[in-house]
């Protein structure tokens, strides 16, 4: 590996791990748009650099969802009734997302797919509507179809689902701190479940570049993983400092960011 391309590795992965700590993210709504390009740099398809890019972007998930949750459970912050309620359909749903839709949807759709829905979610987060005093989460059967519909998203854009995950759960009226703490600790099933079927799905492909398992860029993967685990502990604590609003603006100024470039990028190969 060339070093410039190590060292653009090691950086996203301590803003990576850095912002997985602080918001509770897996980090893939960064990832995505920035590995998608070094590997068409490298060479590699449009359609098959978007879906490489979502893909490594998830197998680091599953190393730095596990940095941030140690810190956040220290402080209290994971509503693990919350964990067990949402962990079982996100299972299911990461399964549909990995081994069927994934394999048949065209890289252009994900991108832009991922355009709308990060966008969708930094407005919700920026306007900071606040929930009606009585609304809860629901009961199993709801967390259920709620865990599916999180762990399917998350598979088919390559993120460790807070930003579904989190203002749904706020607007369920979990305290902020609480829903980024709990995303944070689903962020290893969903991880777990989809790279599974990441693997599973990406054996039989053809032309893939060096370093590559199935859909997997392993070099990227691994760099990008040593990095954001010595990071997240200091995002994780951080995010017990900073006040609620500030972290929101956080938040949806980056999901902005990054919506637009990947929404373009889905765009343009249209």
């Amino acid at each position: 590996m060339a070093l410039q391309i190590f060292l653009e590795l090691g950086l996203i992965g301590a803003v990576v791990g850095f912002m997985a700590g602080l918001l509770g993210l897996g980090g893939g709504l960064m990832m995505v748009p920035v590995l998608t390009y070094m590997l068409s740099n490298m060479g590699v398809s449009q359609d098959l650099s978007i879906k490489m890019a979502i893909v490594t972007s998830m197998s680091t998930i599953l190393f730095t969802s596990i940095s941030s949750l140690r810190t956040h459970h220290r402080l209290g912050a994971v509503r693990w009734d919350l964990v067990k309620g949402l962990a079982p359909g996100i299972v299911l749903g990461s399964a549909v997302a990995s081994l069927w839709i994934f394999v048949e949807i065209k890289g252009t759709t994900l991108a832009i797919l991922f355009g709308v829905f990060v966008a969708y979610s930094a407005f919700q987060m920026f306007m900071d509507k606040k929930p009606k005093p009585s609304r809860q989460m629901p009961g199993f059967a709801g967390q259920l179809g709620m865990g599916g519909f999180i762990g399917m998203l998350s598979g088919l854009v390559g993120a460790g689902g807070a930003f579904v995950s989190v203002p749904l759960m706020m607007w369920c009226n979990v305290a902020i701190h609480n829903a980024i703490g709990t995303s944070a600790a689903l962020g290893f099933p969903i991880a777990l479940a989809n790279v599974t079927g990441f693997v599973i799905s990406g054996m039989k492909l053809d032309n893939l570049p060096p370093g590559a398992f199935g859909y997997i860029w392993v070099p990227g993967m691994l760099v990008i993983a040593c990095f954001s685990v010595v990071t997240a502990p200091f995002g994780a604590r951080a995010a017990h400092r900073l006040p609620v609003k500030k972290l929101k603006q956080v938040f949806s100024f980056f999901l902005v960011f990054l919506a637009a470039y990947m929404f373009n990028k889905g765009m343009s190969m249209v």
